[in-house]
């Protein structure tokens, strides 16, 4: 999961910053020299880190240091003077309010200029210069997830590049940014421990999108995730992911995410590899057949015509399936069964290295 996951607030967001155009001045799109990159430097008296990306909307933003939240900019130019629109969303369902106007030339590769609240005399001094983000340090151990977030969203990986927090027994790992924690095996393999931190470090970009996303009255509201290991067995590890999310859009959202990934090498381990016979139409049966039936609720209809997609994961009792194509209006009715391994063991894969570990003797 990540930023591009919520793309219709992004867009909500663009259009309706669109209808202040001239509060800045300057014509739409950025000047031709502008390309993607990573500035750090101050603006007044305070640091600052911001990102550039003319073919991204969501890639133009800057943030503070020491604050969690960032500003959205919108770009625009006058000759070959960059401006940047900074806008901040007050209150839910309102347009974005203009808080600063960024005016900008380059100079020898660095940014210089100027910040200017619209509307009243305040003006700052912008001196930015150019981060070779490629050549940061990493200060997280090496992982798939955070060197392709280096490449895609090198803004983001600067602000989550950064020490992580393990709980004092050992079993949780929590990035301090965005709040978020997740489960950590303390003896897993570095493979292993890579996967995790990289699943960890997904919902924290989603999160930070969510939280720039929100208005400033949101309450409190945003990103929350609730992570459990389900099943630990020498070769498997099982994880169930919750979500409850509210980003200023029509309604909160809810998504189930299951793992199941190999204790050696942090792969996911394909169902099919555990039972070749489980496919989608037959898991859909198994979970029709064992879901609590009710005549007289309108979930039996929604569930029969339902779409066979769902969160798998492995437990003590079983496999649990829990439904995720339902709709926002209908979700109540996506609750999880879960099927007992003994009812499955005809159609396990007895060749799986995995099989001991569903079937011991």
């Amino acid at each position: 999961m990540h930023r591009w996951l919520f793309p219709a607030v992004l867009l909500l967001s663009a259009s309706a910053g669109a209808q202040d155009l001239q509060k800045c001045g300057g014509l739409s799109n950025p000047p031709a020299w502008v390309r993607s990159g990573v500035y750090a430097g101050v603006l007044g008296a305070k640091e600052i880190t911001l990102g550039l990306n003319p073919r991204q909307a969501e890639g133009n933003r800057y943030f503070y240091a020491g604050q969690a939240n960032e500003l959205r900019l919108t770009p625009f130019h006058s000759g070959e003077t960059l401006i940047l629109q900074e806008e901040v969303r007050k209150s839910l369902g309102a347009a974005p309010v203009v808080t600063g106007c960024f005016t900008l030339v380059r100079a020898e590769g660095a940014l210089r200029g100027s910040w200017k609240a619209p509307g009243t005399s305040t003006t700052l001094k912008v001196s930015l210069e150019p981060l070779n983000v490629a050549r940061l340090p990493l200060k997280l151990p090496s992982s798939p997830g955070l060197l392709r977030l280096r490449g895609r969203d090198p803004l983001a990986f600067v602000r989550l590049n950064h020490a992580w927090v393990v709980s004092a027994d050992g079993q949780r790992l929590r990035e301090p940014l965005s709040g978020l924690d997740y489960p950590r095996l303390p003896q897993a393999t570095p493979a292993l421990q890579a996967a995790l931190q990289d699943r960890l470090l997904s919902h924290a970009v989603n999160a930070l999108a969510c939280a720039m996303d929100l208005p400033e009255n949101s309450g409190g509201e945003g990103y929350g995730l609730s992570t459990d290991v389900t099943l630990l067995t020498p070769r498997l590890l099982s994880l169930r992911e919750d979500i409850n999310s509210y980003c200023g859009g029509a309604h909160p959202d809810t998504a189930t995410t299951g793992l199941i990934l190999d204790r050696a090498s942090g792969r996911p381990v394909p169902l099919s590899a555990l039972w070749p016979s489980l496919t989608a139409a037959r898991l859909k049966a198994l979970y029709l057949g064992a879901a609590t039936s009710d005549p007289a609720s309108e979930c039996d209809d929604v569930l029969r015509e339902m779409q066979d997609r769902f969160a798998v994961s492995l437990g003590s009792g079983g496999l649990s399936l829990t439904p995720t194509s339902l709709p926002h209006v209908v979700s109540a009715c996506a609750e999880s069964v879960v099927i007992p391994l003994g009812q499955l063991r005809r159609g396990a894969n007895t060749a799986s290295r995995y099989f001991a570990d569903l079937y011991p003797r």
